[in-house]
C-alpha cells in the first residue's frame, strides 16, 4: 500500500506566513528522509490560517528540495482556472520534478471559493469535466482545437508536453456521495476526503458504487482508491488521545460552522444543514472512532489493517497536523513513529 503525507501549509496562531512555509517544507523533507512514498498538497482560497493558495508553485519548490518522493496535487480545483494555462503549468511541473508528479484534480467543495474567482458554483461539475478533457487533449495532441460550453480554442500547440508519457497519473478528488459513480465512469483513481460527509464505516458501499460504474464504463481493472486520513501516533494511548484533542476539535468546529453557513445556499447538492448538525454533534470520541486513526503504533496498525480490508484501499494519504494546532515537534515525532513502527507492517 502507498503511504503519502498530506500537507495544508497551515499558519498557527503566533507564527508568521513565512514560518508556515518553512515548517511545512521541513516536514516534506523529513517525510522523504523517513521513506514516505509521496507528498500531497491541498489548495485553499479565502480560508484563513493556510498559505496554500498556489499548490503548483509550492510543488515546484518541493520538487527541487527532494530527489525520490512523488509529489501530488490533492486537489487542484479545475473550475477556477484556464485549462490551457493549467496544462502548461502542470506539464512544466512534471519536468521540474523529473516525472514525479501525481495530478489530483477536483471541482472544489465550498461556494465562496468559486465566487471569489467569479465562477458560479452551480457550473463547477460541468466545468470540471470539460476542463479535464481539454487538459488531457492538450497534453496528448500536437495541435488541437476544442469547442465546449465554457472553453473553446483553435489550433493550439502547448509546450512543454508532460515529462511522463502520455501524462502524469490522474486522481479524482471525492467529497460527496453522488461523485463516486460519476468518477468511476471517468476511469481514474480516486482520492476520498471523508471529513465533511462520511464516517469511515460508511465508505464501503460508496466505493462499491465507484467500482461498479468503473466496470460498466468498460475500464480495465477495478479502480484504485486512496483515502485522506488524519493520523497521530504516540508512545501511549493516553498521549495519542489527549495531545491532538484541542487541534482536532478546533478543526471539527471550524468545519461544522463553515458547512452551516451554506445551509440556505441554492444550487448545491447535499444537505448542508444536516451535514453541519452531524459534524457539530460529534464528540471527540465519536471523531476518534469514525474519522481518524490515533493511538500507539499497534493501535494505528490494527485500525489501518481493518480499513484496508473493509475498503480495499490502495493508498493512505495521512496528515499529522489535523486542525493545524499541533506543535511541530509532535508532528515530527508522530511522523517518525508512523513511518518506523506502522508502515513496515504494510510493505
Amino acid at each position: 500500500m502507498d503511504f503519502g503525507l498530506f500537507l495544508e501549509f497551515p499558519r498557527r496562531e503566533g507564527i508568521t506566513q513565512a514560518d508556515a512555509f518553512d515548517e511545512c517544507f521541513a516536514l516534506a523533507e523529513k517525510g522523504e528522509a523517513l521513506g514516505v512514498d509521496s507528498v500531497w498538497l491541498a489548495e485553499y482560497h479565502f480560508n484563513a490560517g493556510r498559505v496554500l493558495s498556489a499548490p503548483v508553485t509550492i510543488a515546484s519548490s518541493i520538487a527541487t528540495r527532494t530527489k525520490r518522493v512523488r509529489i501530488g496535487l490533492a486537489v487542484l480545483c479545475l473550475p477556477l482556472g484556464n485549462p490551457v494555462r493549467i496544462a502548461e503549468e502542470v506539464a512544466t511541473l512534471d519536468h521540474i520534478s523529473k516525472g514525479r508528479l501525481e495530478f489530483g484534480v477536483g471541482r472544489g467543495t465550498f461556494p465562496n471559493v468559486h465566487e471569489g474567482y467569479n465562477v458560479p458554483f452551480q457550473e463547477s461539475r460541468d466545468r470540471f469535466e470539460e476542463f479535464l478533457e481539454v487538459i488531457v487533449t492538450a497534453w496528448t495532441s500536437e495541435t488541437f482545437s476544442y469547442e465546449g460550453k465554457y472553453f473553446s480554442c483553435t489550433d493550439l500547440d502547448i509546450e512543454p508536453k508532460p515529462y511522463q508519457s502520455p501524462h502524469p497519473p490522474i486522481h479524482l478528488g471525492i467529497t460527496s456521495a453522488e461523485s463516486f459513480p460519476i468518477m468511476g465512469n471517468l476511469g481514474h483513481p480516486i482520492f476520498i476526503n471523508p471529513s465533511r460527509v462520511f464516517a469511515l464505516s460508511e465508505l464501503a458501499r460508496h466505493i462499491s458504487e465507484y467500482r461498479k460504474a468503473w466496470k460498466q464504463a468498460g475500464h480495465d481493472g477495478e479502480g484504485s482508491v486512496g483515502l485522506r486520513l488524519p493520523i497521530y501516533v504516540a508512545e501511549t494511548s493516553e498521549q495519542a488521545h489527549h495531545e491532538p484533542q484541542e487541534s482536532a476539535m478546533f478543526s471539527v468546529n471550524r468545519l461544522g460552522n463553515r458547512v452551516a453557513s451554506y445551509a440556505e445556499y441554492g444550487g448545491t447538492t447535499g444537505d448542508w444543514q444536516a451535514e453541519s448538525d452531524r459534524i457539530l454533534g460529534m464528540s471527540y470520541d465519536d471523531w476518534l472512532r469514525d474519522k481518524v486513526a490515533y493511538g500507539t503504533p499497534g493501535e494505528v496498525t490494527d485500525k489501518l489493517h481493518r480499513l484496508r480490508e473493509e475498503l480495499s484501499l490502495d493508498q493512505i494519504v495521512f496528515e499529522v497536523n489535523f486542525g493545524s494546532q499541533i506543535p511541530p515537534e509532535r508532528q515530527h515525532n508522530s511522523l517518525r513513529m508512523f513511518m518506523e513502527d506502522v508502515v513496515p507492517h504494510f510493505k
